[in-house]
């Protein structure tokens, strides 16, 4: 029988907003009980410093340039962790009398370009091992990029063992709306395959949080749906985009997408025509199979209408399921780090492009 590990993993999303905290035991192979989640929201003042930050951050030549500011921000980020870290240590003795074994630290993306092999999370996984005395790993991207990989998307490895563990017909597609949209597929023949599709909720989100003086996202698409589509506009930057060399890119930064097409309509407007946009590119790529759909695009419901409308295939949340999309991330990154720390594969040439099948994620602490 394999041994199985206690392991909790942080996930912090491209809209910067928290930490996903979820604790899972399991074999790194088949074998998966989720034991509990938890979302803590980072203060105000993080949320702005990080998105100020990452908004002068556009090429690696930037990181030196702002090497302080981000040292900075990378503490204040660890010691968040941190503290999520201690809860969900107390929450689990509580509830299994044991211990966490390792900790699966994703970190916050403050820049991800796989044309040039570079990814950087900030997050000091030193620095979060010693105060948490866990073993933490970390570095989950860089492994791949050294095999000729994009670095992302990492989670299907994961996807596939939900959907095999609740015996879903297949072919069946699990769709990641998080800052970025992703899709894994698994198809007849139980074979996998992954890619990052286009925007997910990134540049509604930033629309939103640019052009309003309170809000930070368009809570259930409310502003989008009471506003009116430029078709205009719409169909010319769909155009460019189809057009663009971006959008033959297996893997997404934020950056690859801006909001300049929109520029000068009212807060609904464009609110609309980016929901419009969004839907339109993430529909393109949805092939054969039930659709199941997770991470926080999936509560803006205009966006999930406005999918549904393009495509045939029978579309839903991934909570139908009795799996909390909210948490899918965090709990893949669990299952990751312990694939990561028995050397198990967690990229594969149908998911992220890299040449063979590898490993990933550095272990820090004591062994």
């Amino acid at each position: 029988m394999n041994k199985s590990y206690y392991s909790l993993g942080l996930m912090s999303g491209t809209s910067g907003d928290g930490i996903d905290a979820s604790l899972a035991i399991s074999d790194g192979k088949m074998k998966l009980d989720i034991i509990d989640n938890k979302y803590e929201g980072y203060s105000k003042d993080i949320y702005e410093e990080f998105h100020e930050l990452k908004g002068k951050i556009h090429k690696i030549e930037d990181i030196e340039k702002f090497s302080k500011e981000l040292k900075d921000l990378e503490r204040k980020l660890t010691l968040n962790n941190s503290t999520t870290v201690e809860v969900m240590k107390d929450r689990l003795f509580k509830k299994k009398k044991e211990k966490i074994d390792l900790v699966g630290f994703h970190g916050q993306t403050i820049l991800h370009l796989p044309e040039k092999n570079f990814s950087l999370q900030l997050g000091d996984a030193k620095l979060l091992s010693q105060i948490t005395n866990t073993k933490v790993i970390y570095k989950f991207r860089e492994n791949d990029l050294k095999n000729g990989g994009q670095g992302a998307p990492l989670a299907p490895i994961f996807h596939k063992l939900l959907i095999n563990n609740k015996k879903l017909e297949l072919p069946t597609i699990i769709l990641n709306l998080g800052g970025i949209a992703n899709i894994t597929s698994v198809d007849k023949n139980n074979k996998i395959s992954s890619q990052d599709i286009g925007p997910g909720n990134c540049l509604i989100d930033n629309w939103i949080r640019l052009n309003s003086k309170n809000l930070f996202f368009d809570e259930g698409g409310s502003l989008a749906r009471s506003g009116k589509i430029n078709k205009i506009i719409l169909n010319q930057s769909l155009e460019n985009f189809y057009d663009n060399q971006v959008s033959k890119k297996k893997s997404f930064d934020t950056r690859d997408f801006d909001l300049s097409f929109v520029r000068g309509l009212s807060l609904e407007d464009g609110a609309a025509t980016l929901t419009e946009f969004t839907a339109d590119i993430c529909s393109k790529k949805i092939t054969n199979g039930n659709v199941y759909v997770c991470g926080g695009g999936r509560k803006n419901n205009y966006l999930i209408e406005r999918i549904k409308k393009k495509i045939s295939n029978k579309i839903d949340t991934i909570d139908t399921l009795g799996i909390d999309g909210d948490f899918v991330e965090s709990q893949a990154f669990a299952y990751l780090a312990i694939r990561s720390y028995l050397n198990l594969p967690i990229s594969f040439p149908e998911t992220t492009g890299c040449n063979n099948p590898c490993s990933g994620g550095e272990l820090i602490g004591k062994n």
